[in-house]
């Protein structure tokens, strides 16, 4: 049977550890002699508190489900809402456009009764 290789940690120098991410920098851990309490016990549910969890799992499933629906919903709608928008919006231009033109026209003329005088 083979020996159980070990091998050296992994020496990365202070200046380059200073710009990685802190998800790559070398963390100081020791290794442990005994195992944790965590790691050791085993966590079983019982029936009803299955039932309790599953039901509680299957409860948030609708709701997030629901949720999203209404999102994508509302998302339509601020579409459709905006697109009524902006013709109404093209409508108000064009009447203002007309207005203006009118204006004009008539300002037009006036200064022309003016200056024949």
């Amino acid at each position: 049977e083979r020996k159980e290789r070990s091998f050296n940690k992994l020496y990365v120098p202070k200046s380059i550890e200073g710009a990685l991410p802190f998800a790559s920098k070398h963390k100081d851990e020791k290794k442990r002699k005994k195992k944790s309490y965590e790691s050791k016990r085993a966590v079983v549910m019982e029936a009803d508190e299955k039932k309790k969890f599953t039901f509680v799992q299957a409860v948030n499933t609708i709701r997030n489900e629901k949720r999203a629906k209404r999102k994508e919903k509302n998302a339509e709608r601020r579409i459709v809402k905006s697109k009524e928008l902006a013709k109404k919006e093209e409508k108000l231009d064009a009447a203002r456009k007309a207005r203006k033109r009118q204006q004009h026209r008539a300002e037009g003329k006036l200064e022309a009764a003016r200056e024949r005088k």
